[in-house]
């Protein structure tokens, strides 16, 4: 016997979500319809809110509500400093651990070429622009890589330092005080602020 057509639509859902097989999205869809209807209407909503007014950010690429988000609108930042970050959760960590107070571009991804993952996808174009912004007190002097140390994230850095090789920016990347294979999301903020603090030119 199969569950209601709509039940199926709601279970196939939920598995578009990173670790969600078939069984896990049966339990949520069961969950949600038995015993948390106003979790589900919230959920329902906060996703129809989120898909109409989340945006990226004109400047550093993160998400946003507004045309440009509001650490890069800060006067209190260093516009001078650009530290690039793989993905929004990167950003969070470093700002929890206070070692750090340029701007950022967050790219949303790494080179992955297995996954088809390529410099257009993770808006290379958008961070070269970015960099070479015209306006005399937004022009960046350092670029710091704060991309994760796994395969893919040392590909990204390396791709983005031989990019930016000759386009006036000194680029460094951030040590290895963070463990090999590590992601910035899950790092303690004092090894975090630490590979930050010795941070090396390439």
């Amino acid at each position: 016997m199969k569950a209601p057509a709509g039940l199926q639509d709601l279970m196939e859902a939920l598995r578009c979500l990173p670790g969600v097989g078939p069984r896990s999205a049966q339990r949520m869809a069961y969950h949600l319809l038995q015993r948390d209807h106003a979790g589900a209407q919230r959920l329902a909503t906060s996703l129809d809110y989120a898909l109409k007014y989340i945006r990226h950010c004109e400047k550093c690429n993160n998400f946003t509500e507004e045309p440009v988000c509001e650490l890069c609108r800060s006067p209190r930042r260093d516009a001078t400093m650009l530290c690039i970050v793989e993905m929004p959760a990167d950003l969070l960590m470093m700002e929890q651990a206070h070692c750090y107070q340029g701007m950022y571009f967050v790219l949303m991804g790494r080179l992955s070429p297995l996954d088809g993952v390529g410099p257009r996808d993770i808006h290379l174009d958008r961070l070269l622009k970015r960099i070479q912004d015209p306006v005399r007190d937004q022009v960046v002097r350092e670029v710091v890589l704060a991309t994760n140390f796994t395969v893919e994230g040392e590909a990204t850095a390396h791709y983005i330092g031989e990019l930016l090789h000759g386009k006036g920016a000194k680029v460094s990347r951030i040590a290895r005080g963070l463990p090999v294979g590590g992601e910035l999301e899950h790092v303690d903020s004092g090894t975090l602020a630490q590979s930050m603090i010795e941070r090396r030119e390439l």
